[in-house]
């Protein structure tokens, strides 16, 4: 007896969705400036309490070319000392990568680019933000991991509550 096994899309049922296929096509530091204000103002070691802040933001563009997408991660660092509040040093980061992506549902490819593409490259920028201040004269900062989940959910509601915000248009008069 053979097999009666519908050839594959004769049977009515929906095709396999396509495969999702990612590729980091290249990396690269954008712009980077790192201020030493200890070097600056010859501010003395001992009394120095240093109070780090890093603030990240994200921008994804289509590129020109098919499935191909600009990805940035800005990332700021400030030390401050806590017993004065003077800056120790500022670090600014802005590391870009070129995507290929394909594969990706429409709907979910704004989260894929800002959530999914930041991830692949963040330990490589750790490593520039941890060079970076070694070679300045400061102990390597390592950050912590950053949960861009939370943060692309965070520029949501950021978003939404600017636009419930902002005054509703109203009509010319004639």
């Amino acid at each position: 007896m053979a097999d009666e096994t519908p050839a594959a899309g004769t049977d009515g049922a929906q095709p396999a969705p396509q495969q999702l296929r990612m590729q980091v096509l290249a990396q690269f530091i954008r712009d980077m400036s790192f201020e030493n204000m200890v070097a600056k103002k010859g501010i003395s070691g001992a009394d120095v309490q240093p109070d780090i802040q890093v603030a990240v933001s994200l921008d994804a563009r289509k590129r020109p070319v098919d499935h191909q997408y600009d990805i940035v991660s800005k990332y700021r660092c400030t030390s401050k000392n806590k017993a004065n509040g003077e800056t120790l040093f500022l670090l600014e980061v802005e590391y870009g990568a070129i995507f290929h992506v394909e594969g990706v549902p429409e709907e979910q490819l704004h989260p894929f680019l800002l959530i999914e593409c930041p991830r692949l490259v963040f330990p490589f920028v750790r490593r520039i933000i941890s060079d970076v201040t070694r070679d300045g004269g400061f102990p390597p900062l390592n950050i912590d991991t950053v949960d861009f989940v939370a943060l692309y959910r965070q520029e949501l509601a950021r978003r939404a509550q600017a636009a419930q915000s902002a005054p509703a248009a109203t009509a010319p008069i004639n």
